[in-house]
């Protein structure tokens, strides 16, 4: 906060920045811009937003899995009644691409006296490729799951934001509550030292015999109603205290007290409504449209839902898999597999899958394309609750900057006739009970204004936390 004289407090364990002015004794104020940060930073609920992005980030990792290169080592041998059936050892190396095609190889070994006719013997090796033709050549399994974790990555950002702005939302009207409600006991406050002062002065004028003693009693019951009140606001402030405490927490993610002399800054007491500055309807209006975290969920979820449509169409295509080898003699297959492809030391596959029906591949490909309209129609049907939400808000702040503009002028009003009933006080044309009367509907009315002012900023915080920009 940029005020003059202003110190910087570290209170605790924790970087809870208040401000302090240089008065008579110094004041430790909290801002709502330090209240936001330290939310940000601090809270559990933030903080749990950090670990669900974490989280997704593993996801891509697990996903990531399905393209990992793959060893593995096959190895039997069979001795019966004196005779050496086979001895058998193949290691080899797998590794998927991200194309569907699968490149192999490895080493064979194989001896022994009762050995299948098709298998070579000896030591040989092999280096190949398998390619899918028609299912999984442009989607399979391995590559959806690691494109949809990586939306969900994306997503889990867009979720945080969404988090931070439900509880901004929370901890700011917290504040303002805190902050009307000091602003009340202020009132009340000065109302009780006003009083006082007319008790002191009454009994002056009825010791000299210039008011009746019942004088004296109206005074005192003004400034006893007053206490009463002054003690009931205290009692208030301390106890939102105690609620905007729940969003305050140490790094070390222990819950923070706010301590009872903490008061809101001095700008935020002013409750000073005509600096707030407010967008225009149709700005915000495009900033929900575009950015609110709600509505941008809706995206990625037709993203992962999309994916998931191209792979279940896979399920309409025959299953046609080749398979090709090229074979050496011995373990160094450079210098003994050569020569052009198909021609001599090769071994290829072709395998070939198809259902007559198609019964499942249609039914998950119709399923996948109605997940999509599904989740449209609850995209068109959110923009329009959100849209209609901001309006609503919008709407209310234009009615409660009227209402403030009102009360403001009923207050001046008020004030001129308790001045007024004071001036015909003094001139002995008017009694202790109608300046009361008046000073009660001052009180009143300047109350009413307070509400109003602190109703308008939350009402402010309500509008941004609809069009999804509160954070």
């Amino acid at each position: 906060m940029k005020l003059k004289n202003k110190q910087i407090l570290i209170a605790g364990l924790f970087a809870l920045c208040f401000s302090a002015k240089a008065q008579n004794n110094q004041e430790k104020t909290l801002s709502p811009s330090q209240l936001v940060e330290m939310v940000r930073k601090f809270h559990p609920v933030a903080k749990q937003a950090d670990i669900n992005i974490d989280k997704a980030k593993a996801d891509i990792t697990i996903a990531r899995a399905g393209f990992d290169p793959y060893f593995y080592n096959s190895s039997a041998q069979k001795t019966f009644d004196g005779t050496d059936y086979y001895y058998y050892n193949r290691p080899q190396v797998s590794i998927p691409t991200w194309f569907g095609v699968e490149i192999s190889g490895g080493r064979e070994y194989l001896s022994g006296s009762r050995t299948n006719n098709e298998e070579t013997l000896g030591e040989t090796s092999y280096f190949g490729i398998t390619v899918p033709l028609a299912k999984n050549l442009l989607m399979d399994k391995r590559r959806a799951a690691l494109k949809t974790a990586k939306i969900f990555r994306e997503a889990s950002v867009i979720e945080k934001n969404n988090i931070l702005n439900n509880l901004m939302l929370e901890a700011l009207n917290m504040y303002w509550e805190w902050t009307g409600q000091y602003q009340l006991y202020n009132i009340l406050t000065n109302a009780v030292k006003v009083n006082e002062q007319r008790l002191q002065l009454v009994r002056i004028a009825y010791r000299q015999g210039d008011r009746p003693a019942i004088d004296t009693t109206e005074a005192l019951t003004q400034l006893q109603s007053f206490q009463l009140l002054q003690s009931q606001a205290w009692l208030s402030f301390q106890n939102s205290g105690l609620e905007l405490s729940t969003y305050l927490w140490t790094t070390e993610n222990l819950p923070f007290s706010l301590p009872e002399d903490v008061i809101p800054d001095e700008e935020s007491r002013g409750l000073n409504t005509i600096k707030l500055n407010v967008p225009e309807l149709n700005q915000l209006l495009d900033a929900a449209r575009r950015n609110h975290p709600e509505l941008l969920q809706y995206n990625f979820k037709l993203d992962a839902l999309d994916i998931e449509k191209r792979l279940k169409f896979q399920d309409l295509l025959p299953s046609v898999n080749f398979r090709y080898n090229q074979l050496g003699k011995g373990y160094d297959i450079l210098k003994t597999a050569t020569g052009p492809l198909f021609e001599n030391n090769y071994q290829y596959g072709l395998s070939i899958g198809i259902p007559l029906r198609f019964s499942q591949g249609r039914g998950e490909y119709k399923k996948a394309r109605l997940k999509i309209s599904e989740t449209k129609l609850q995209q068109n049907l959110k923009q329009l609750q959100i849209e209609n939400k901001v309006r609503s808000y919008y709407n209310e702040l234009n009615t409660l900057r009227q209402q403030i503009s009102l009360q403001e002028k009923a207050y001046q009003n008020f004030m001129i006739l308790q001045r007024g009933e004071e001036t015909r006080f003094q001139s002995g044309e008017s009694s202790l009970f109608l300046i009361n009367s008046r000073e009660n509907k001052s009180l009143e009315a300047l109350q009413k204004l307070t509400e109003l002012k602190a109703k308008y900023i939350r009402t402010i915080n309500y509008l941004n936390w609809a069009a999804g920009i509160l954070r």
